[in-house]
């Protein structure tokens, strides 16, 4: 499908090169092609109110490759100086997968994280997705939302919530992203990059014992 028939489908829902490099946001994009939107008439028809369709071009005007090191230099980690920006962490600056940039596709990425699978082990989730569904890259779901708030003055993507990634980090933990905002306000606002331990044989226990009354 061409880009036209897709944007006539989801309208402002469609985050096209164009509309990309058009935004007031600290990242150039050169003016190269983008691949034919992968997606059905029907797909689209079918997600237009549930769904963004994202293009994440892999590399800026200046041919850097768009990693998610490149988004925390771009955007930063301090509200005082400017938002939309990443939470102030940086565990991950060296791990792996934070050097794996945007792959020049085109993605189709929900607005909303599936209620029925609220505190369900993501393994347990990711075997039941359906047939082409499957966990977003954390890359690609920082580019997303920083876009997304871009395009849309202020909208936040999964503002209170975290969604799974595919990534994992180098001892194979599964990395979580999102959260913009804490709901209960303990913590500053940013994008937020974490883990979730798996459980090793590191892990056990030393009950105490109690005295005998």
């Amino acid at each position: 499908m061409d880009i036209s028939e897709a944007t006539a489908i989801l309208g402002d829902r469609i985050l096209c090169l164009a509309r990309l490099r058009g935004l007031s946001w600290p990242i150039s994009l050169g003016d190269g092609g983008a691949p034919a939107v992968p997606f059905s008439r029907d797909v689209l028809l079918r997600v237009r109110d549930t769904h963004i369709l994202v293009y994440a071009p892999s590399h800026d005007a200046a041919g850097r490759s768009i990693d998610l090191m490149f988004l925390r230099a771009a955007f930063g980690t301090d509200t005082a100086q400017a938002e939309p920006c990443f939470y102030n962490q940086d565990w991950y600056a060296r791990e792996a997968f934070v050097a794996s940039p945007l792959d020049g596709n085109w993605h189709l990425l929900p607005v909303r994280v599936m209620e029925d699978a609220r505190a369900v082990d993501p393994g347990v989730i990711e075997k039941g997705l359906p047939p082409l569904e499957s966990f977003p890259a954390a890359v690609t779901c920082a580019f997303a939302f920083f876009a997304w708030w871009f395009a849309t003055g202020g909208e936040k993507l999964w503002r209170h919530d975290f969604v799974w990634c595919r990534d994992r980090d180098d001892n194979q933990d599964r990395i979580y992203v999102g959260r913009y905002d804490d709901p209960k306000g303990f913590s500053k606002s940013g994008f937020s990059i974490h883990r979730h331990l798996a459980l090793r044989r590191a892990y056990s226990a030393a009950p105490e014992l109690s005295a005998e009354t």
